[in-house]
């Protein structure tokens, strides 16, 4: 899988791409990440790629040109999937989307800044608007963040134990059942009895019952799409 991220603010994405999980993808040639600053591909001497609202009103809006020069010279290079806008008007990203996203090939995400982007861009270049949450924060680049971790975790041969993936919260439409380690008795605070017995049946009815009541809950919405 390839990712092209393209942003304004190309140090925000730094971090979370040298790092634990997806570093190691990286490394291992699983995926590769490549973060485009869209002021690189500005014509204005001063390297500006935002301008005032047409009709007015408050807040900068990007400027079509710099990112369809971007997206053009992508897509020349290679064939994509997706060119993804992180928006918070989108399609909310849930663990489905990040299974589908996880089949594909190459994928462009645009991170929003300011006041949004010039709405041609979403016209003409956009193929998907995604949302990490009813909320708004100063940019996509964390949005884009969170998403490429959720799908790069999927592909094969990023976790050292593949399984730990198909077990996470809501893969099977469930929270995850609570988890425990050793010490089996920490000051009187015992791990239950059933995952010392060695019986995977009684242990798998055990999690499967803990799971139901923890989304019961805690999320009584994802029990109600069943």
């Amino acid at each position: 899988m390839r990712i092209d991220i393209i942003t304004c603010l190309p140090k925000l994405l730094e971090s979370p791409f040298a790092d634990s999980i997806l570093k190691r993808a990286q490394e291992r040639g699983l995926v590769e990440i490549h973060v485009h600053d869209i002021r690189e591909y500005s014509t204005n001497k001063h390297r500006k790629i935002d301008d005032y609202a047409y009709g007015g009103g408050a807040g900068m809006v990007l400027q079509i040109e710099p990112i369809a020069r971007i997206i053009d010279e992508l897509k020349e290079q290679r064939s994509y999937d997706e060119v993804i806008f992180m928006t918070p008007d989108g399609e909310q990203f849930d663990q489905n989307m990040a299974n589908e996203m996880a089949l594909k090939g190459n994928l462009i995400m645009l991170c929003g800044h300011y006041k949004g982007v010039d709405e041609r861009v979403r016209e003409h270049y956009i193929t998907k608007e995604v949302s990490i949450g009813d909320f708004v924060i100063s940019g996509g680049e964390l949005a884009a963040a969170v998403m490429t971790d959720a799908v790069v975790r999927l592909l094969p041969g990023v976790l050292n134990d593949e399984t730990s993936a198909l077990t996470d919260s809501f893969q099977d439409g469930l929270l995850a059942p609570p988890v425990y380690t050793r010490p089996a008795d920490y000051k009187g605070m015992k791990v239950p009895e059933v995952l010392l017995s060695g019986h995977e049946q009684k242990i798998e009815d055990w999690r499967f019952a803990q799971a139901v009541a923890k989304t019961k809950a805690r999320r009584p919405d994802l029990l109600k799409k069943e």
